[in-house]
């Protein structure tokens, strides 16, 4: 047996724990209120042609999505141009939800990343970090977090956490369980500043991952997959990790 298989097969044992870290996508997939729900038609039937195929009208940016750098840079790479090597990453989670369930505008510190650190060594190199609040666990209007007058509540990183996380270390992509990179009332002083940097640093991000609770800090892999659509600003990804046990 070769040694990919190999390495296949002891993946699929009972040693490894698999986890879907993506929403299911449908009707009631979180998005961003701007953009349209998903739709869904049935063009080939079983009654009718004995086959089924369904038509999808669905935004780029829907439910888990990758971000690539021409979301917010023009020239810069689209999803078709994130290379197979960088979907395949070593995964560092940053468990956050203490502080994010007292402050829901909280934003994720330098200090926090440091914190992480002290504990579980420097990330490495061409890494993917991932900062678990629990926010995958809200549903409904609870995922935005609106107060009374219709301004959102969720957590998001600093600039100063992405800057360190690109400038003083050398990681691939970040993502978090919130609808944005930055802070919700952060976009009300600059809007998406950090997820302008971050892109501009030409690395990509997932958002809206769930069941990071189900991760070790350290030792997983995370695997991305999402269409190869030529000249795309982003896409739904499927995202699964495995560690393990």
């Amino acid at each position: 047996m070769s040694k990919l298989w190999q390495l296949l097969e002891d993946l699929k044992s009972p040693s490894y724990e698999w986890v879907d870290l993506s929403h299911p996508v449908n009707e009631q997939t979180p998005h961003y209120s701007g953009y349209n729900t998903l739709e869904m038609y049935e063009i080939f039937t079983y009654q009718e042609h004995t086959v089924c195929a369904s038509e999808y009208k669905i935004v780029s940016q829907y439910g888990t999505h990758i971000d690539p750098p021409s979301h917010f840079v023009e020239g810069g790479r689209t999803l078709d141009q994130i290379t197979l090597q960088e979907m395949a990453l070593p995964l560092c989670v940053v468990d956050l939800t203490e502080k994010v369930a007292a402050d829901h505008d909280y934003a994720f510190t330098v200090a926090d990343l440091k914190s992480w650190e002290a504990k579980h060594g420097q990330f490495p190199d061409d890494c993917f970090v991932a900062i678990r609040t629990n926010w995958s666990h809200r549903e409904g209007e609870a995922f935005f977090n609106p107060d009374e007058t219709g301004q959102p509540h969720y957590p998001g990183w600093s600039q100063e956490a992405l800057k360190f996380l690109c400038e003083e270390r050398n990681i691939t992509a970040v993502g978090h369980e919130t609808p944005d990179t930055d802070a919700a009332i952060a976009n009300l002083i600059v809007p998406w500043a950090g997820e302008r940097y971050l892109l501009e640093q030409d690395k990509y991000q997932i958002e809206m991952l769930r069941n990071l609770d189900n991760l070790p800090a350290t030792g997983a892999i995370i695997l991305c997959s999402f269409p190869n659509v030529t000249g795309a600003p982003g896409y739904t990804a499927r995202c699964v990790a495995v560690y393990e046990k």
